[in-house]
């Protein structure tokens, strides 16, 4: 009987680890898109009341509509999101993720659906550079582009992360750290909207292009976005939305 279990368990284990993720075609046949978001990164992806809205959203249902699918959406913390795509959990992840080399090696990105950066977010005006952060505590979200970019700058006295980034932002707005660093357009977002009173907006730290991601290898499905992708910004429906959230198309040139 032990044999027989250690058997059954390591069939199992196989079966789990040679899973592959549905195709587009597999898909489309089922009509349901699942994707994942984190909810918490205005203006990207974040809740108004019951309702997920922002630019990824609204992008993700243009391409769903394209696709000729309806998305079935998971929102949930930003670090469990592509671990949940490895495991089949959900088709696709769109969330802010600037492509990297580590996360290339995990998972597939489409085609970018917007460039940006990290930018230094201060009360103290003097404090506007990559190298204003020397001898400063800064505040990032973790398993951010963002945190790693931080951790690489000589002389930063220490570094703050938290789960969520308008925790990150907290953590300045309360005197607990000198800067924090985020999206450029999530910035703008939140000195603009007079939450953020007193901050100032300061030099780039970093640029990136950010994509969806897919699991590795599923061509067909990152084939099938990228064709979506295209069409959207070739009809008006990118800059619309972009213009909508973002003030300015922000697509990468």
């Amino acid at each position: 009987m032990k044999l027989l279990s250690q058997l059954v368990v390591l069939t199992l284990f196989l079966t789990a680890t040679l899973s592959e993720a549905r195709t587009f075609e597999e898909i489309k046949k089922d009509g349901k898109f699942i994707v994942a978001t984190e909810g918490g990164f205005p203006p990207f992806n974040f809740y108004q009341g019951p309702k997920l809205t922002g630019f990824e959203v609204e992008i993700a249902e243009a391409l769903a509509k394209k696709m000729g699918v309806k998305i079935e959406w998971r929102a949930l913390a930003f670090d469990a999101l592509l671990a949940g795509l490895r495991q089949d959990r959900w088709d696709m992840v769109i969330a802010s993720f600037g492509i990297t080399p580590q996360r290339s090696k995990a998972v597939s990105f489409t085609d970018p659906h917007y460039c940006s950066g990290g930018v230094v977010v201060a009360k103290d005006p003097a404090v506007r550079t990559a190298q204003d952060l020397s001898g400063k505590v800064v505040a990032v979200q973790t398993g951010t582009t963002y945190l790693e970019s931080v951790q690489k700058l000589p002389g930063v006295k220490e570094v703050k992360n938290f789960p969520k980034d308008t925790d990150a932002r907290a953590a300045l707005m309360s005197g607990r750290v000198d800067a924090w660093v985020t999206d450029k357009f999530v910035a703008k977002a939140a000195l603009e909207s007079g939450a953020s009173a007193g901050l100032k907006l300061g030099d780039f730290v970093f640029i990136e292009q950010i994509a969806p991601a897919v699991k590795k290898g599923n061509t067909s499905l990152v084939e099938a976005i990228n064709k979506a992708l295209q069409e959207i910004m070739a009809d008006g429906t990118y800059e619309a939305i972009s213009k909508k959230y973002l003030k300015e198309d922000v697509r990468c040139r």
